[in-house]
């Protein structure tokens, strides 16, 4: 059984992914930090097989939740950095990354679609979970308290702006379909790539 610690909202993750990745078959999770949500999720979504992917530092972690829940649909974690040229996947019909982009610098959320649009083939869907401003303004008071914990930690990080996330996935040929509110003043941005 996991015991899902942290303050993750599964359940309504779990409710928009069903949705968006109903027609997928092949998930790239980029940034699987401990990995227990990768084993839940492939548990819950068995026609999906869900590649698990992050820094090396966090593959031992991922590795041991894989092992523990031994699904067929779960594969080994592979070390992906979001500023390489090259990404150790090279195809993937559905993409899925949480809490990833406030903790990158603005440079690297500009990779992360670079790679998004070499990856995802056409139709293919990108789903991103994490906390954004809009138009520039916090939608809450405890968005702005973490953003300005993020900016003291690392001056290159913080809470983005959707509309200029929004413009990095239209660079890629992705098409904002869905926004979904979550628990937490956090969202659910869901693309399409359409080339």
């Amino acid at each position: 059984t996991l015991s899902l610690h942290d303050a993750l909202p599964i359940w309504p993750i779990l409710e928009v992914l069903r949705g968006a990745f109903s027609s997928s078959t092949q998930v790239l999770e980029i940034g699987s930090g401990t990995g227990e949500h990768a084993a839940f999720f492939a548990g819950m979504l068995p026609h999906l097989v869900w590649q698990p992917t992050d820094v090396p530092a966090h593959l031992p972690g991922i590795a041991a939740w894989r092992d523990a829940v031994a699904l067929p649909n779960l594969r080994v974690p592979l070390a992906l950095d979001v500023d390489a040229g090259e990404w150790p996947v090279t195809e993937a019909d559905a993409v899925f990354t949480s809490n990833t982009l406030h903790i990158m610098s603005w440079a690297s959320v500009g990779h992360f679609f670079e790679g998004i649009g070499r990856v995802l083939r056409p139709g293919g869907v990108l789903a991103v979970y994490g906390p954004f401003s809009d138009d520039g303004k916090h939608t809450a008071e405890s968005n702005a308290r973490f953003d300005a914990f993020l900016r003291e930690r690392d001056p290159l990080s913080g809470v983005r702006d959707w509309q200029a996330v929004d413009g990095l996935a239209k660079k890629q040929g992705l098409s904002l379909t869905g926004d979904h509110a979550m628990p937490a003043n956090n969202r659910m941005l869901i693309w399409r790539h359409i080339l």
